[in-house]
């Protein structure tokens, strides 16, 4: 059964594209308004078969009922696309989620919280140094701890990377476990770990809010009268 709330979105994203001010929109430069074509069931059905587990109901509608990927929030959606037989997703650190790990549930918390707990408290502070050439070394060897913890493939399991907003900062769909289908902000870059995205209830936004939120805050900058100079 097709989620009623896409109807008419391929539309609205290419009249988008039409529009002399839509190159406002944050990340526009990059998608072009564009969006690739849907899937037909049938590679829905090989896709999911491939992974070994159901896609969220309102993604899974989306790539069907709008497009497989292309426009969307930041710099966009990223495809999912069969390759050499093998279907996957592509975008700027899509290759972080390991395929293989799909159905298991994604992780309340990384497998070693404690371990990561310390790990927080024990980073170096340059106050703590006399020398910067010996607060450097201590950074490094904490990266060294630090990247191999944060990047295990088991704090990502059961989600895909989505979308790419730069700076190395990416958001993630859960497809399984309790948070699944909600998105998750994914700043590890920065030195912090994965959290949900939230709205202003304080409530985890789900695939469709995330993809609707972004596409009527883009119609609003789009249709907003020019400013005098």
């Amino acid at each position: 059964m097709v989620d009623q709330q896409w109807n008419g979105v391929r539309q609205r994203v290419a009249a988008l594209g039409t529009q002399p001010a839509s190159a406002k929109t944050f990340g526009s430069l990059g998608h072009r308004w564009t969006l690739e074509d849907p899937l037909a069931d049938d590679e829905l059905a090989e896709l999911e078969a491939q992974m070994g587990v159901r896609l969220p109901d309102d993604y899974r509608n989306f790539l069907t009922s709008v497009g497989a990927g292309g426009a969307g929030p930041a710099y966009g959606l990223f495809p999912v696309r069969r390759v050499q037989g093998r279907w996957r997703w592509e975008g700027d650190g899509a290759d972080l989620a390991d395929l293989t790990m799909l159905a298991r549930p994604f992780p309340d918390h990384g497998p070693d919280p404690e371990d990561l707990e310390a790990l927080l408290v024990v980073r170096p502070e340059e106050e703590d140094f006399e020398e910067i050439e010996d607060f450097d070394d201590a950074i490094e060897a904490w990266d060294e701890r630090w990247e191999p913890l944060m990047y295990a493939p088991e704090r990502t399991a059961g989600a895909i990377v989505i979308s790419h907003l730069g700076c190395a900062q990416r958001e993630w769909l859960i497809i399984s476990g309790i948070h699944r289908g909600t998105i998750w902000s994914d700043c590890r870059a920065d030195d912090t770990d994965l959290v949900p995205l939230l709205d202003r209830a304080g409530k985890p936004v789900t695939f469709a809010r995330w993809y609707i939120d972004w596409l009527q805050k883009a119609e609003l900058t789009a249709h907003q009268p020019p400013t005098d100079a």
